[in-house]
């Protein structure tokens, strides 16, 4: 059967979908062929994910926590920073795209001048677009090494200055739905795909439960860069310390406790503070090449990317972005529900992740397996790539080949997920 089926992938299309199920599947498990263009992550590293306004990063600035995880993956690979053909910054509210912030993090990095750097920003999934970005630039020849990045300080910067806008957007259903308040789109997810209180609660219970787990079993430790900063506390001493855990995971919530709160954004809703994910900072790095060119620098092969995908859904709804997101990716990289260990999929709310992963007939205990933003937080432009180094990390625990999916919802109305394979020890 092993030998039909590789005889079977010489006869198909080389686009077909049997072509590159055959390619990267068999009954056996094992890989059946490498490619030399084959996209890999070589490594990724995060900051922990503090509270906004109250947590370990409230007084530190995005370039300082980026520059942290930036010169700690290239460190602990031993890559010079001049060998990166790119750089990309995914972030959500700094001022022009947070270009500026990216480039002086950068230097504060030690990178040479000669590297370029440019931002993204697709709101919720720029960290992930980040990464689609670099991965793009390789699969075109561009450059065959290059970092991905997200960073977001909602200590420091605030949600409620959406732009300049045309006045005549409230004369377009869609365009005035993309301002819609992101806890009003959660109460329309709640509402009509009957996503009840109670299921929303338990969720978010066992997202904090399954954190603090983590987080006292060490599980965090080797994706985490500690940093050294400052804060200052409210008698306006500044202090200096060093943050290596994250500060948002509650280990003492019941479900009691989390069904006392008051819904937050409609008198007789059922989204919560206890039930959406926290405002944060933080930031995280993930360095991929091409395979070809990672293998010659003797660097190592974490993950590979198979597919990646972007779509878009109605703006008021935006919550049910991963559950059309998350078939495109697996029908790219030929591959179902059944197929993947673990999925990643961002907690926004918990009435949207608990539609999607009901939707999508996902196995509860595939999902999220540390917790998610509910427990972790959510910083905007960072989560992204943040998913992407907390997934690896988990697969090469776990120390066998396996598949992972990265998925999130995305302010005015998108979704996008990559899949992702661990190759195995």
């Amino acid at each position: 059967m092993h030998r039909l089926k590789i005889i079977s992938g010489h006869l198909s299309p080389p686009g077909s979908s049997e072509h590159r199920r055959d390619l990267w599947r068999s009954d056996c498990g094992a890989i059946v062929t490498k490619s030399p263009q084959d996209v890999v992550v070589v490594h990724g590293l995060r900051t922990a994910v503090c509270k906004a306004k109250r947590g370990a990063f409230k007084d530190t600035t995005p370039d300082e926590m980026l520059s942290a995880v930036m010169k700690a993956v290239m460190t602990d690979v031993g890559l010079s920073a001049d060998k990166l053909g790119d750089v990309c910054v995914g972030n959500v509210l700094q001022p022009g795209a947070g270009a500026l912030v990216a480039r002086i993090a950068h230097f504060l990095s030690g990178f040479p001048e000669t590297v370029p750097v440019s931002t993204v920003n697709r709101q919720c999934s720029s960290g992930l677009q980040a990464l689609f970005n670099i991965a793009g630039a390789i699969r075109s020849g561009s450059i065959d090494l290059g970092l991905a990045c997200g960073v977001e300080s909602m200590s420091l910067r605030s949600m409620g200055d959406p732009g300049d806008l045309s006045p005549r957007l409230t004369d377009f259903d869609k365009a005035r739905d993309c301002i819609m308040p992101m806890g009003v789109t959660s109460e329309n997810v709640a509402e009509k795909f009957g996503v009840s209180r109670e299921k929303q609660d338990a969720f978010a219970l066992s997202s904090q439960q399954k954190a603090a787990q983590a987080q006292s079993s060490g599980v965090f430790e080797q994706e985490i860069v500690p940093v050294s900063t400052r804060i200052i506390d409210e008698d306006g001493t500044e202090r200096e310390l060093t943050v290596a855990k994250d500060d948002g995971i509650r280990a003492g919530t019941t479900l009691s406790g989390l069904n006392k709160l008051r819904a937050a954004f409609k008198p007789d809703g059922s989204t919560t503070a206890g039930n959406s994910s926290q405002l944060s900072d933080g930031a995280a790095a993930v360095l991929i090449g091409r395979r070809s060119a990672v293998e010659a620098l003797g660097l190592p092969v974490l993950g590979v990317l198979r597919a990646s995908a972007v779509v878009g859904v109605p703006p008021d709804l935006m919550g049910i972005g991963p559950a059309y997101a998350i078939p495109a990716a697996l029908k790219q990289a030929g591959l179902t529900v059944a197929d993947i260990d673990v999925f990643e999929i961002n907690e926004a709310f918990a009435s949207q992740a608990v539609y999607c992963v009901e939707h999508l007939g996902i196995p509860v205990e595939k999902v999220n397996p540390n917790g998610g933003a509910i427990a972790l937080g959510h910083p905007l432009g960072c989560t992204g790539a943040r998913q992407v180094v907390t997934l690896l990390h988990e697969l090469r625990r776990r120390g066998k080949r396996a598949y992972g999916v990265v998925s999130m919802c995305i302010g005015t109305g998108m979704g996008a997920a990559a899949v992702f394979e661990y190759p195995g020890p």
